[in-house]
């Protein structure tokens, strides 16, 4: 494994980028938009001086990672010559069989096919290819450069070859990996994507306000972060569309979304990236929302 490609140059496919080139590995970062890409290696950049002033890396360092990188709006271009190409793309199911038709057609026989999916089948992505033994789940966790874990998920064809390979080229990078199988939300959001529901409907229900639903599990269960406020980090409109698939993968109620989720997703609050979730976020770090505001 010398040359990796991630397609997507978003929150995810920029720290996957980061941690590959950090570490010696050569990388194309693909995108559509090329000041998608420009923006990618600006964060990058801005990534490694943190570190840098941390003391973590070097300024050398800086500079190796940096040059271990190329850009592509070509997907054809940018896997010509992968070993394994890490799918980062926006979670939408359509997009990703797109992508994996197009990497199956443009990579070598040999490349290994990988998705960051936080909860879209690996097996069905397998099945838009000829080569489904050689695809694989790699979910990273935000902030890659920082979080050290890697969830591999085995798809249904998944050859142990492939498994073993990114189990160990997961370690190489500085990640533990945990080996999932290809059920809905896998390991990490089928059990996170519940609790983060319950808390809403807690909120919901009137039980109890924001603040101290979040500082029950903070301060009670030794969470880093509440499950409200972690729900406005990820994403209301993604934490929405993973308790849908596992709504609809289980058909279990338990999994069903809660009312008011849904409606602040069409209201247009999806937390951090919308400026405003369960916490206002307009001035960069967040804020209570009045709690009035639930409805």
């Amino acid at each position: 494994m010398k040359n990796i490609s991630v397609i997507g140059s978003g929150t995810m496919g920029n720290g996957i980028a980061h941690v590959f080139a950090q570490n010696g590995y050569s990388v194309s970062l693909i995108d559509i938009k090329e000041e998608a890409l420009e923006r990618a290696l600006s964060t990058i950049s801005k990534n490694l001086d943190r570190m840098i002033s941390k003391e973590k890396i070097k300024a050398s360092d800086k500079e190796t990672t940096l040059n271990n990188i190329k850009i592509f709006t070509s997907i054809e271009l940018g896997v010509k010559d992968s070993d394994l190409i890490v799918e980062a793309a926006t979670e939408n199911k359509d997009l990703k069989f797109k992508i994996f038709k197009d990497m199956d057609v443009y990579a070598p026989k040999h490349c290994i096919l990988a998705s960051n999916t936080s909860s879209i089948s690996i097996t069905e992505l397998a099945a838009q290819t000829q080569r489904p033994q050689q695809v694989i789940g790699m979910h990273f966790m935000n902030p890659v450069p920082i979080m050290q874990l890697v969830e591999i998920i085995n798809g249904y064809s998944t050859s142990d070859t492939v498994t073993n390979t990114i189990e160990e080229l997961s370690k190489t990078i500085g990640k533990i990996p945990a080996m999932s199988n290809d059920y809905p939300g896998f390991i990490a959001n089928r059990i996170l994507m519940p609790m983060i529901n319950e808390a809403i409907w807690t909120l919901h229900e009137g039980v109890g306000d924001v603040n101290n639903i979040d500082n029950v599990m903070k301060l009670g269960m030794a969470h880093p972060m509440g499950p409200l406020q972690l729900a406005d980090f990820i994403g209301l409109d993604v934490c929405l569309a993973i308790l849908e698939v596992l709504y609809e993968g289980f058909g279990n109620p338990k999994y069903a979304p809660c009312p008011l989720l849904v409606n602040m997703v069409n209201a247009g609050k999806k937390g951090v990236k919308s400026g405003e979730g369960f916490y206002s976020w307009t001035h960069g770090t967040k804020e209570l929302v009045v709690s009035s505001s639930f409805h």
